[in-house]
C-alpha cells in the first residue's frame, strides 16, 4: 500500500472540506479500496498507486475549483468524480481495440455482445431509431439495452436516459406495499438498477438520478410526455396493454432512440387481456425504419440449465398447440323453437316471469 500527503495552502478548510469533512468522506466512498484522512491542512491518501493517482487528480481539480469559486459542495465533488471517471474510461478505450466493446463497466470490466444475436441487437440500434428486441429470459435483452443507453449518454449522443417498465405482478398478489411511489415500484425495476450499478460508479449514478439525467419510472408516468434527446427503453413490454404500448410509442421525439424489449412466453396480464407487444408486432411488421431482433435459447447467457429450461418449455407449448389443433370441433346445434307450444295472448312480451301471478290478484274497488 502506497501513501501520499497533499498539503492545502491558502484554502479555508471549512469551505473546502465541508461540514464534518463531508466532502472528503464523499470522495473516500467513491474509492472503497483506499483510505483518505484529513488532519489540519493535510490530506493523507493510502491505497494502490493507480487509485492514489486518480484521487490526486480529483483533489487537484477541486483545489482549482475552490480558488475560482471559493467553495466546494457535495455536488461539486460528485461532478469532479464523474469527470475523472469519464477521463479514465477514455484512456482505457484509447488503449483497447474498439472491436465489439459496448462500454467499460464501473469496475473496469468489458461489456460487449456475447452472442451473434446480441451483436445483431447492437447493430440494429446503430441503424434504427426504434428497435424491438424479443427473446426468452436470460438472453441479455435488458443488460445489453442498458449498456447501449449508457454508451449513448457517455458519447453525448443523447442528453438523458429514460427506462420504464409496466408494473405488473408476476402471478402473485403482493397486496399493499408501504412507502412512497419510488419505494412501491422499485422492486419491479430492480433488474434495471442492477444493470446500471454494473456500468456506472455509485456516486456518479446517484448524481445522474438526482439531476434527472437517468430516469427510471413505471410506464404510467410516460403519458403526456414528449421523449426527446433521450435514449428510451421499455422493458417487459409483453405486459403492456395495446393502449399502453401505443401511448408509449407515440411519445417518441424527433431526436430519440427507443428500444422495446419483451418475452412472448412470460405474459403476466390477466387471461382475457391481449398483450400490446403481440399486437404491435403484427401491426408494425411492415413499417420501414423499425428494427426487429429475435433472440433464441442459443443466446441464453445465464446458467447452462436456463437454456435447457427454455427449450423444454418451448417443446411443451408446441405440443399443447398441436393437441388443441387435433381436437375435433363439435358443431353448434341450431336453435329450434318449440312449434307445438301456443303463445299466451294474455302475457305481455315485456313481462317478467315473477309477474305472472299478479293477474290472479283481486281488484280493489274501494276508490271507484
Amino acid at each position: 500500500m502506497v501513501e501520499k500527503i497533499i498539503t492545502l495552502e491558502n484554502v479555508s478548510l471549512v469551505d473546502f472540506l465541508g461540514p464534518d469533512n463531508q466532502n472528503i468522506r464523499q470522495l473516500a466512498a467513491a474509492f472503497p479500496g483506499s483510505k483518505i484522512i484529513s488532519r489540519g491542512n493535510e490530506i493523507k491518501i493510502q491505497g494502490q498507486t493507480p487509485i492514489i493517482a486518480r484521487i490526486n487528480e480529483i483533489l487537484s481539480s477541486l483545489i482549482e475549483h475552490y480558488h475560482q469559486f471559493g467553495q466546494i459542495t457535495d455536488r461539486t465533488v460528485a461532478e469532479h468524480i464523474a469527470a475523472a471517471d469519464d477521463e479514465q474510461e477514455e484512456r482505457v478505450i484509447a488503449s483497447t481495440p474498439p472491436s465489439d466493446v459496448i462500454i467499460f463497466g464501473a469496475k473496469g470490466g468489458v461489456i460487449k455482445a456475447k452472442t451473434p444475436n446480441q451483436q445483431k441487437l447492437v447493430d440494429a440500434v446503430m441503424k434504427h431509431d426504434l428497435v424491438f428486441a424479443l427473446g426468452p429470459a436470460g438472453t441479455g435483452k435488458t443488460y445489453v439495452s442498458v449498456a447501449l443507453a449508457v454508451r449513448a449518454l457517455k458519447n453525448k449522443e443523447v442528453k438523458k436516459i429514460i427506462i420504464s417498465r409496466p408494473v405488473v405482478e408476476a402471478g402473485e398478489n403482493l397486496g399493499f406495499l408501504p412507502g412512497d411511489m419510488k419505494e412501491k415500484v422499485d422492486p419491479y425495476l430492480r433488474p434495471i438498477y442492477d444493470a446500471l450499478e454494473d456500468m456506472i460508479p455509485a456516486e456518479k449514478l446517484k448524481f445522474y438520478q438526482e439531476n434527472k439525467i437517468i430516469e427510471i419510472a413505471p410506464l404510467a408516468y410516460m403519458r403526456g410526455r414528449t421523449l426527446n434527446n433521450a435514449f428510451v427503453l421499455l422493458d417487459e413490454a409483453q405486459n403492456t396493454t395495446p393502449s399502453q404500448l401505443k401511448m408509449f410509442l407515440t411519445r417518441m421525439g424527433p431526436m430519440a432512440k427507443v428500444m422495446v424489449n419483451g418475452d412472448r412466453s412470460q405474459i403476466d396480464l390477466p387471461t382475457k387481456q391481449k398483450s400490446g407487444l403481440i399486437q404491435a408486432l403484427d401491426i408494425l411488421k411492415d413499417v420501414r425504419g423499425i428494427g426487429f431482433v429475435e433472440m433464441t435459447a442459443e443466446d441464453v447467457v445465464r446458467h447452462r440449465l436456463v437454456k435447457e429450461i427454455v427449450v423444454a418449455y418451448d417443446r411443451f407449448d408446441e405440443q399443447q398447440q398441436r393437441d388443441q389443433a387435433s381436437r375435433p370441433v363439435r358443431p353448434a346445434r341450431p336453435y329450434q323453437p318449440n312449434s307445438t307450444a301456443k303463445p299466451d295472448a294474455s302475457h305481455h312480451p315485456d313481462a317478467r316471469p315473477e309477474d305472472d301471478g299478479m293477474r290472479e290478484l283481486p281488484v280493489n274497488n274501494e276508490n271507484l
